[in-house]
Formats: structure tokens, C-alpha cells, sequence
């Protein structure tokens, strides 16, 4: 604090002989005249380092202030939440905060692959062949990734799926390789 004092002192004083000299003179010019380069020189630096003097004290000042503001974060320690967990295996996890994450469910009938030519000749009644047979079980995806089988059913005129296969885990990841 002292210090901060002291720098302030300092720079105030030197900004305010800065002031003297540049206002105080009645004749700049006749001043200029009779100072020797080497004086004009050491007035420019002198100037320079007040400026820079002064703009320092201002960002350590403006830094101190910054300090007052902020607040250290504060992290609670989950250690021991982590052990009794790993000791009670059947403790469930609490998931409740992924509940409303948004996935994209769709249903694949079948695929097939048409050349450009083919494309641009199907019209109105066009018949496209698809690679499942009829009555395969149709497949669900969940963000593009096979988890389901089941067959197509009609509900209330509108289109479902009833699930007859869950892809398991150790299925998926094959999937992926």
C-alpha cells in the first residue's frame, strides 16, 4: 500500500512538472531556441517516461481493482461420493439430468441404390425395389445408430413400430468396427 502511495506521489509530480513546463513558459519558441538538443532530448524522454509512469500506475491500479472483484472458484469434492459408489455397486446413479436431451428416432424399411439416370426416370407410380424382404423386421435407429428391430403396425391411422429385438451393448459395439 505504501508503495502504491509513493508511485502515485511520484507520478503526479512528475506530470505536474510536465504541466509547468509546457504551459509555464511565456516563449516556447525562444526557450526551444537557447536549449541545446541534448536538453530538448532529455525533455522528450523525461515526458515519455512520465506518460509511461503514469500509465502504469493506472493498469496496476485497474489490476488491484480486478483482484478485489474476482473470487476464486469453489469445487466440491466428490471423492467420497466416487468410493461409496464404487462400494455399493447397485447404488443407483442419479441421470436425471439427461432426461430431456433430444434424440432422433427413425425407422429404415429398407435401402437401395439408383444411378442418376434411374433417378431422373421414376415418375408418379415409379416402383422402387428395396434390399429387405417382406416381413423382414425393419430397423430403428437412434441418432444414426441401429439400437432396435421390430415390425411395422397401424395405430389410430398413423404408422408404428412394434420392437421385437433390443440391439445389446456388446452387438453395437461391434457395429462400430
Amino acid at each position: 500500500m505504501a508503495d502504491d502511495k509513493d508511485q502515485d506521489a511520484l507520478a503526479e509530480e512528475w506530470a505536474n512538472a510536465l504541466m509547468k513546463e509546457e504551459g509555464g513558459a511565456d516563449a516556447p519558441e525562444a526557450a526551444d531556441a537557447g536549449a541545446s538538443p541534448d536538453d530538448a532530448l532529455a525533455d522528450e524522454w523525461a515526458k515519455a517516461l512520465a506518460t509511461q509512469e503514469v500509465d502504469g500506475v493506472k493498469k496496476e491500479k485497474e489490476q488491484a481493482y480486478l483482484r478485489t472483484q474476482t473470487h476464486e472458484p469453489e469445487f466440491r469434492d466428490m471423492t467420497a461420493e466416487h468410493k461409496a459408489q464404487r462400494q455399493n455397486p447397485g447404488t443407483k446413479r442419479d441421470l436425471d439430468f439427461i432426461l430431456d436431451i433430444p434424440l432422433e428416432v427413425s425407422a429404415e424399411l429398407g435401402r437401395t441404390r439408383l444411378l442418376i439416370n434411374e433417378l431422373l426416370q421414376l415418375g408418379q407410380g415409379s416402383v422402387v425395389e428395396l434390399n429387405k424382404l417382406a416381413g423382414e423386421p425393419l430397423e430403428i435407429f437412434v441418432n444414426g445408430k441401429l439400437v432396435a428391430r421390430g415390425e411395422a403396425v397401424v395405430i389410430n391411422e398413423k404408422f408404428g413400430i412394434r420392437l421385437t429385438d433390443i440391439i445389446s451393448p456388446i452387438e453395437r459395439v461391434k457395429q462400430l468396427a
